[in-house]
């Protein structure tokens, strides 16, 4: 579901059916400003980015974008004069939004990194963007995201425009942590929070985007996508990243022995992750491990491949222990001192927690 800047000129890349959906209802809405919120992999992105597309067209449907005229086509180019797209300086480059000609060359020159959060500058200069006269259609449109990675001070920046916005212009929030946001914020958007897919729609569209698309023998197992799916919580867009890290048997496989070579401390399964995928892989598991303990289904293992049962394995304590520390380690993952260091850490302690009593 993610746009990553590929998509065909003009084109009107199809949502997913479940975000189709929910276009359908915001466009027969009005309001300056919506904040669409939800946990990841459900589509924030490309529903915001689809309702902007909408709202510039030149021949709008109830459905959305026309995907011919040229509002469509800038859009999908990534050169509208009327859409301000407000995200980090990061995600703007891996989506190919293009960033402020001066901030580019600085990059290019390394002289600064690339911003991981919206920059009061951004907001600024969306600000001014806001106070522009139109150069084509009849609104202008600032798409925010994702908007939790706004500090304080840039938020306050956008609070006085967000109310009271000049002219035509609509705002679109779009989040994955709405309770991050300022309340102030908040107050001022019509909320949108956004619709879980049933778990035939999540299956039928992942085996659809699949990589190997076309190939009979190349295509995902069913197996591997319920493993896959039930490693993203139930999110289809979250799955399908997996799916495109690499095969699936071979993702299924990994999340399936990881469980099992954590009780053994064994290091290799969190190999191919990045400190912050491990980290969430572990809570992950810790969370499965409690619930069975308490009784309760696993949400995202098979109940055979975890270690101990209700009965036995770990105690609620040490489980308890175990979940505050990868908790405390998540809010400090984007910048170890050493990944390797980090990864064999984290075995280490998995493997004390599960074999605790």
């Amino acid at each position: 579901m993610s746009d990553t800047g590929d998509e065909t000129v003009g084109a009107n890349p199809p949502l997913a059916p479940w975000l189709q959906t929910q276009l359908r209802t915001l466009l027969a809405q009005r309001g300056h400003a919506w904040l669409l919120s939800g946990p990841s992999g459900l589509g924030q992105f490309d529903l915001a980015l689809a309702l902007a597309r909408a709202r510039l067209c030149e021949q709008a449907t109830a459905d959305g974008a026309c995907g011919v005229c040229g509002s469509c086509h800038a859009v999908a180019v990534h050169t509208h004069a009327d859409l301000c797209m407000l995200m980090p300086e990061t995600l703007s480059l891996g989506l190919g939004w293009p960033l402020d000609e001066k901030r580019q060359e600085k990059i290019d020159k390394k002289e600064v990194k690339p911003s991981k959060q919206i920059t009061v500058d951004a907001a600024r200069e969306a600000v001014s963007f806001t106070q522009f006269t139109r150069s084509r259609g009849t609104t202008k449109v600032v798409l925010v995201y994702p908007a939790e990675r706004m500090n304080t001070i840039t938020a306050n920046t956008l609070l006085k425009t967000l109310e009271e916005p000049p002219g035509a212009v609509q705002f679109i929030l779009a989040t994955e942590a709405a309770h991050q946001l300022l309340p102030t914020i908040r107050s001022r958007c019509q909320g949108h929070t956004m619709h879980w897919p049933s778990h035939e729609e999540a299956l039928a569209w992942l085996s659809e985007q699949a990589p190997g698309e076309g190939k009979a023998a190349a295509r995902p197992a069913p197996a591997d996508l319920l493993t896959l799916l039930a490693a993203a919580g139930g999110r289809p867009a979250d799955a399908l990243d997996r799916l495109r890290a690499g095969p699936s048997s071979a993702s299924a496989q990994q999340w399936q022995a990881l469980p099992k070579a954590m009780a053994r401390g064994d290091v290799s399964v969190l190999s191919d992750m990045a400190p912050a995928q491990a980290v969430d892989a572990l809570q992950k598991l810790c969370h499965d491990v409690l619930a069975v303990k308490a009784g309760a289904q696993p949400r995202f293992f098979n109940a055979s491949d975890l270690p101990g049962g209700k009965a036995g394995g770990p105690g609620f304590m040490a489980l308890g222990a175990w979940a505050k520390g990868l908790a405390a380690a998540a809010r400090s993952v984007e910048h170890p001192y050493n990944p390797g260091l980090m990864l064999e850490t984290l075995a280490s302690r998995a493997r004390q927690a599960l074999a605790a009593k």
